[in-house]
């Protein structure tokens, strides 16, 4: 398995928006946090969801993401059963989310950016400032991050085996441990 530090280099060749390397990170922590919470391997976890959309600039179609990254994972020692979970988070790969790190990768991907959106409305955007309690508000504003799916997030959630709003406690309190990185 590649570490972490391969994954970010890797991340760091490929993206050039920091905004979406800010995404990465974020669905970086969220993973590791619910690997914490289900016993699993952090390391693989977290470089998992560091890596999940490092090809979305330069394959930004869903023709093309994730299925042609996966050949420069190949390439780069990235291992068969990453990729995998990797290709399983788009649905329109029709990889199935089989395992429970498969789950907590699409579970985790879109939230994260909705996150961050509850915080970019805040008046310091600071994520510490960020509550469950905002997000909640937010939810039910469907124009707010409408590229959110509310209820294929729903659904995420509870393939995953946990409560909607514990598991954007998990996320939201995970991203507050890389705020900095996030610039949040």
């Amino acid at each position: 398995m590649i570490t972490r530090d391969e994954a970010l280099m890797i991340v760091r060749e490929f993206v050039k928006n920091e905004n979406l390397v800010k995404h990465m990170l974020a669905v970086e922590a969220a993973m590791a946090a619910y690997a914490k919470k289900f016993g699993e391997d952090e390391d693989r976890w977290r470089v998992t969801g560091l890596l999940h959309d490092f090809d979305y600039e330069i394959h930004p179609t869903v023709d093309k993401h994730p299925h042609k990254g996966s050949a420069i994972l190949r390439e780069r020692g990235v291992g068969e059963e990453m990729i995998r979970t990797i290709l399983s988070h788009a649905d329109h790969t029709g990889v199935p989310r089989e395992k429970l790190i498969d789950k907590a990768l699409h579970a985790c991907d879109d939230l994260t950016g909705l996150i961050v959106a509850v915080t970019l409305v805040h008046p310091n955007k600071k994520l510490s400032e960020v509550s469950v309690e905002s997000i909640k508000k937010k939810w039910k504003d469907k124009a707010f991050a409408r590229g959110v799916n509310r209820q294929e997030a729903e659904e995420a959630a509870k393939d995953l085996g946990v409560d909607l709003w514990d598991h954007v406690q998990t996320i939201l309190e995970a991203m507050k441990t890389v705020a900095m990185d996030l610039g949040l």
